[in-house]
């Protein structure tokens, strides 16, 4: 079976989740890194396992025969260009959320890959945690019966105690509550929901709280969704809270409720005067070393493998969920809704 040679894109705080996870998967190897600014070879090669080298030319680290994928860890004004030229050269792609900061530049993105034939995992890499595993799971299994009602909700205070706030507050790289984070909770409420949606309605705000002011945008903001099929849905993006991270779901469907880790399910006779508890883990960190990238990533590998997109998180899922929060975002700036 072929080992696929990676290289990455951007020497930074998601390139230290990325790599480890790669090489995990025993199905890759991270093989070269590009960074803007000059890297000691040995140093990087010694950190993650060896046989690494270092470029600050990344059209010479995309023209390299060795290189088999890529995997885009720079800063998200930067996405776009640099997976066009990774797919133009023929390299499949690990892209960071957000793809892209416009839907424009999303289309942009598509329209190389497409020409290309290269695969793409878009690292809404949430969708494998244990925690919306479970839920997707009582919902296949009818435990739930038809959902009509559903919230996913994300909140993580990303302020000064984080390395990413030094770019993350400029509107070129950061762009709103859902571009910079809160589209994993977005992306989620589609993932247990569906995809069809026909409308969105949305309001942002920002905290008054000193520690929030440097953001160039609306740190807070609430969507309201509304499915073709009927369904309404709900999704707060929340970076400016004081507290501890949150990934909030509650699904109300036709036979019972999930509210995080505990359900209720008419078929299953459950108490309906008390919540039955669920085992599992849930998502309680901002931090990109606890993100379930390994799992994603050996998907991705095993889809490269058999010829196939990956599931969950290809291309194609992940345009949607874009297209959904850029209507969000349209919405939130104009105070009107916005059809789909």
């Amino acid at each position: 079976m072929k080992k696929y040679k990676v290289g990455i894109i951007g020497y930074g705080w998601v390139a230290s989740a990325h790599i480890p996870a790669i090489n995990a998967t025993t199905q890759a190897k991270v093989t070269a890194v590009y960074s803007s600014r000059p890297l000691n070879a040995q140093e990087v090669s010694a950190k993650h396992g060896g046989g690494i080298t270092t470029f600050t030319d990344l059209d010479a680290m995309l023209a390299s025969p060795e290189i088999d994928a890529v995997s885009i860890c720079s800063f998200p004004h930067q996405h776009a260009d640099q997976a066009v030229k990774a797919a133009k050269a023929g390299k499949h792609i690990i892209i960071e959320k957000p793809l892209a900061l416009s839907w424009a530049d999303c289309q942009r993105v598509a329209k190389a890959v497409r020409e290309a034939g290269v695969k793409v995992c878009v690292c809404f890499e949430c969708r494998f945690s244990n925690q919306l595993q479970s839920t997707k799971a009582l919902i296949d299994e009818g435990l739930l019966g038809d959902l009509h009602y559903g919230e996913v909700d994300y909140y993580h205070g990303i302020g000064p105690w984080y390395g990413q706030f030094r770019w993350n507050i400029k509107k070129q790289d950061g762009g709103s509550a859902l571009l910079t984070a809160g589209c994993h909770g977005l992306d989620a409420l589609l993932m247990l929901m569906g995809t069809d949606v026909a409308s969105v309605s949305s309001f942002s705000t920002k905290s008054r709280s000193e520690i929030f002011q440097p953001y160039e945008y609306d740190t807070s903001s609430v969507t309201i969704l509304n499915f073709k099929s009927g369904k309404v849905g709900k999704c707060a993006a929340i970076v400016d809270c004081l507290q501890p991270y949150y990934f909030h779901t509650h699904l109300c469907g036709s036979e019972g409720s999930v509210l995080d880790n505990k359900f209720h399910s008419m078929k299953l006779h459950s108490d309906k005067h008390a919540w039955s508890n669920l085992s599992m883990k849930m998502l309680d960190s901002g931090d990109v070393s606890d993100h379930p990238y390994e799992a994603q990533f050996k998907a991705f590998f095993d889809a490269l493998d058999a010829g196939k997109d990956m599931p969950l998180t290809n291309l194609a899922e992940s345009l949607r969920s874009h297209e959904v929060m850029f209507a969000a975002d349209e919405s939130a700036k104009t105070g009107k809704m916005v059809q789909l």
